[in-house]
């Protein structure tokens, strides 16, 4: 019979004697275990969703790899690359790699009765995959895009749409500065919220052969092979291998395809979430410290009211490590209460944030109009291992006391 654990029972019954205060520290504690767990649980939630909400809306504009002319600056005019020497067949047979979207891209200007703006073309390969912008559509539908005929249908990035007054099914003519100048006129299919206002806010879905006439490219010609993986988590070793296939490539003008992965083209914007991480790190160790401290205070005074007891079972043969382990017992108890109602308020916000979005975000400072949550099962049994073997090795301190007292002087002062 574990005789620590039947004593520490005892101690944690409703029967069980003690002052006043000592019930009242142990009701802190497990309020106190139970807000740290659950603030552990739902930072590590905000961060996932935010970190996956942001990875999404990069890869659904550029994809995860991208291929380009090693020749290309960083305006907007890239040299071409032909697709059949982007080895489309080659990169679909690697694992992991789910599909390709050939791409280009070309600035021009937008001029409207009344306003005039800079926009950006991305035109898209027929059957391209666009499903993505699916996501973002807020009026109107995906322009269809078919290999027989070149389509003028468009999508149009709702704050452009705003600023020129322009709405579905209306049309407008957009200016490329070249020479000789070019003029091509295109109809708005559907509107989108642009994933990041400083980025995809002018950015316009076309069909890709209007680009290719404009710089009289041939039908093999793109501006950059998008890929699209099936695991973030495994960017890196997938672009390796990519791009050691793209060593043996070289282009007509004697060049290698440039790799480059998603994390390369928003640099700022990855190094960024990056830095979330080490804020989180700070908040576990801060609620852990807050749990950890305040289960110190409330064993400490058990000890102390216990002192009696302490000396009576040390008197009768129990040593100091038993004596320990009852204390140490009892505030497991406590400790694993108010882990179970921290993961019950934990999961409960999280389940109503998913779902009704209660928190709101301002989206020109975090791309998002709502706190996305997102905790999966290991996070969550990692967050409570973490948090209970944290308070168990804090709690190892306050029991030392125990090793001081001498039952001659208890059972005497009694």
């Amino acid at each position: 019979m574990n005789y620590e654990l039947f004593m520490a029972r005892r101690m944690a019954g409703k029967t069980a004697s003690g002052s006043r205060l000592s019930k009242l520290m142990t009701h802190i504690a497990v309020v106190s275990v139970a807000l740290s767990i659950a603030v552990m649980i739902v930072a590590i939630a905000v961060l996932a969703g935010f970190q996956n909400e942001i990875r999404k809306k990069a890869v659904d504009l550029t994809g995860h790899i991208i291929l380009t002319n090693y020749d290309s600056n960083i305006s907007f005019e890239a040299a071409p690359i032909n697709i059949t020497q982007a080895s489309i067949p080659e990169l679909l047979k690697i694992k992991g790699v789910l599909t390709v979207r050939p791409t280009a891209t070309k600035g021009g200007i937008i001029k409207t009765t009344d306003e005039v703006q800079g926009a950006i073309l991305k035109g898209i390969e027929a059957n391209a995959p666009i499903s993505s912008f699916a996501d973002y559509l807020v009026e109107g539908e995906l322009p269809v895009f078919s290999d027989s005929t070149t389509s003028n249908q468009v999508l149009v990035p709702l704050s452009l749409a705003k600023r020129l007054l322009l709405k579905v099914g209306e049309s407008f003519a957009m200016y490329f500065i070249q020479e000789p100048p070019r003029v091509r006129n295109f109809v708005i299919s559907g509107l989108y919220n642009a994933p990041f206002d400083n980025v995809s806010d002018a950015l316009i879905l076309a069909d890709i052969r209007h680009i290719r006439r404009l710089n009289n490219w041939t039908s093999e010609q793109v501006g950059a092979v998008e890929i699209f993986i099936d695991d973030i988590n495994r960017l890196q070793p997938i672009t390796e291998e990519i791009d050691e296939l793209m060593a043996y490539t070289i282009t007509d003008e004697g060049r290698r395809l440039k790799v480059q992965t998603v994390a390369d083209l928003y640099m700022q914007l990855f190094d960024w979430l990056n830095l979330l991480d080490m804020n989180v790190v700070v908040i576990l160790v801060l609620m852990l410290l807050v749990a950890g401290f305040n289960m110190i205070s409330g064993l400490l005074i058990l000890v102390f009211e216990k002192t009696a007891m302490i000396g009576l079972v040390k008197a009768i043969g129990m040593r100091n490590a038993g004596v320990q382990r009852i204390f140490l017992y009892r505030a497991a108890f406590v400790a694993l209460k108010g882990m179970f109602w921290g993961n019950i308020i934990a999961i409960g916000f999280c389940l109503l944030q998913y779902y009704f979005h209660l928190v709101p975000l301002d989206p020109a400072n975090y791309y998002m109009d709502y706190v996305p949550v997102s905790i999966g099962v290991w996070p969550l049994v990692a967050v409570n291992i973490f948090g209970f073997i944290g308070i168990t090795l804090l709690l190892a301190l306050p029991v030392l006391v125990i090793s001081r007292i001498s039952p001659d002087k208890t059972i005497k002062s009694e």
